[in-house]
């Protein structure tokens, strides 16, 4: 199974969250890959343990997308937006295996599949928003470690 087909799993497995309870995702959980019928282990460890991984920070991610979205805090967001947008931020943030535009990308393609008119755009500007940030961060670091770096005095100069 491709990672594209993988992601769409754990898309519809976050959609899914937000319907059932943390007690009965566990039988959800059984019963949706009972329905995929023929899987590999390999690929629903990958799915399962990304799905875990996503919940495990959602407090964070939920934190971003609140400071991200204005106007819309994730509690008024659709819950097809806010399944792409969770994901999206997971693998941005902490998924080094996925480049933050393949991240973007694939979020907006789920959110116009599975989404209202006018979702694609709004997750694209959203997760754009957030990369930004990120990207602005990793500048503000690097240009940190190289004052770090001149200030080291030179030995035996």
């Amino acid at each position: 199974m491709r990672r594209r087909e993988q992601r769409e799993h754990v898309f519809k497995l976050m959609f899914m969250t937000e319907f059932n309870s943390e007690e009965e995702m566990t039988e959800q959980l059984s019963l949706y890959f009972e329905g995929l019928g023929e899987l590999s282990e390999q690929d629903q460890e990958y799915m399962k343990k990304k799905y875990a991984h996503v919940r495990e920070h959602l407090e964070d991610i939920d934190a971003q997308l609140n400071s991200a979205s204005r106007g819309w805090k994730t509690k008024r967001m659709s819950r097809v937006d806010l399944a792409a947008l969770r994901l999206a931020v997971y693998e941005m943030e902490y998924d080094e295996d996925v480049p933050t535009g393949v991240a973007i990308n694939e979020a907006v393609e789920l959110a116009k599949r599975f989404g209202g008119d006018a979702s694609g755009s709004f997750v694209n500007g959203v997760l754009g928003k957030i990369a930004s940030e990120k990207e602005e961060k990793n500048e503000e670091k690097a240009a940190d470690t190289e004052e770090k770096a001149a200030e080291v005095p030179e030995e035996n100069a």
